[in-house]
C-alpha cells in the first residue's frame, strides 16, 4: 500500500515515451495523485500535540472519546455486507476492518493507560495492526461485537480518565518500536484523534458513494 513514487530518471523516461505530454503535465499528474491519496489517508490531518495540554483541552478530548462509540454505530449500523466490505480508499481497509480495528486498537490503549498508572514508565507491548486487520474476525465477522466492545471499553476508559489528577495524567509509558516516551495526557489526545481519523474515513466513503443516512 502507498503512493506510486517516480524518480527524476523515471519521469524523464516517461516523457520520452509520451512526447505529446509535457514533463510538467506528468509531474503535475503524479503530484496531484500523491496529494489525493494523502488526503484519503489522513482526512483530518496528523495528530499534533499542543504546546501545552490544558484542562480544557483534556475535557474536549474526553468528550470526543465518549462520543466515538455512538458516532461509529450510527455510521455503520444498517450497512449491507457489500457496503461494509468496501475499502475507504484504494488499497485501504474496508469499513468492516476499520470498525474492528477501532475496537482492537482502543482496547490496547486502555491497557496502556492502566500499565502506566500501575508501573513506572513501562515499556508497552506493541502489536502489528496490519496483520491483525487481515485475521478472519477483522475481515469477515459482523461489526456488532466490535461496536459493543468499543462501547464497553470507552465506558471504562472514560470512567478511568475522568478520575485522574494532574500528576497521574503526567505518568508515561515507552513504545518499544520508537522508544518514544508518551504521557497519558498526550495519549488521551492521540486516541481522540485516532477515533476521529477513522470516523472521517468512513464518513467520506459514505458521502462519496451516496450511502449517507
Amino acid at each position: 500500500m502507498g503512493y506510486l513514487e517516480l524518480s527524476g530518471r523515471e519521469i524523464r523516461e516517461m516523457y520520452v515515451l509520451l512526447k505529446d505530454v509535457s514533463l510538467l503535465q506528468i509531474c503535475y499528474y503524479f503530484i496531484m495523485k500523491k496529494s489525493t491519496l494523502e488526503q484519503l489517508r489522513y482526512p483530518i490531518g496528523h495528530f499534533v500535540k499542543p504546546v501545552k495540554i490544558t484542562s480544557v483541552i483534556l475535557k474536549d478530548w474526553l468528550a470526543e472519546l465518549e462520543a466515538l462509540p455512538v458516532k461509529l454505530k450510527d455510521m455503520v449500523e444498517g450497512l449491507s455486507d457489500k457496503q461494509l466490505d468496501t475499502p475507504y480508499r484504494p488499497d485501504g481497509w474496508t469499513v468492516r476492518q476499520v470498525t474492528h480495528h477501532l475496537a482492537d486498537s482502543h482496547h490496547h490503549s486502555y491497557t496502556r493507560f492502566k500499565w502506566a498508572l500501575t508501573e513506572e514508565q513501562p515499556v508497552i507491548k506493541a502489536y502489528d495492526e496490519k496483520s491483525w486487520a487481515e485475521l478472519p474476525d477483522s475481515k469477515n465477522a459482523p461489526v456488532s461485537p466490535s461496536l459493543d466492545h468499543l462501547k464497553a471499553i470507552h465506558t471504562k476508559l472514560i470512567f478511568l480518565l475522568s478520575g485522574l489528577n494532574h500528576d497521574e495524567f503526567k505518568r508515561t509509558f515507552v513504545h518499544p518500536a520508537s522508544n518514544k516516551i508518551t504521557s497519558l495526557e498526550e495519549n488521551t489526545g492521540i486516541y481522540a484523534w485516532h477515533g476521529n481519523h477513522h470516523l472521517a474515513h468512513i464518513e467520506n466513503l459514505l458521502i462519496s458513494e451516496g450511502w449517507r443516512k
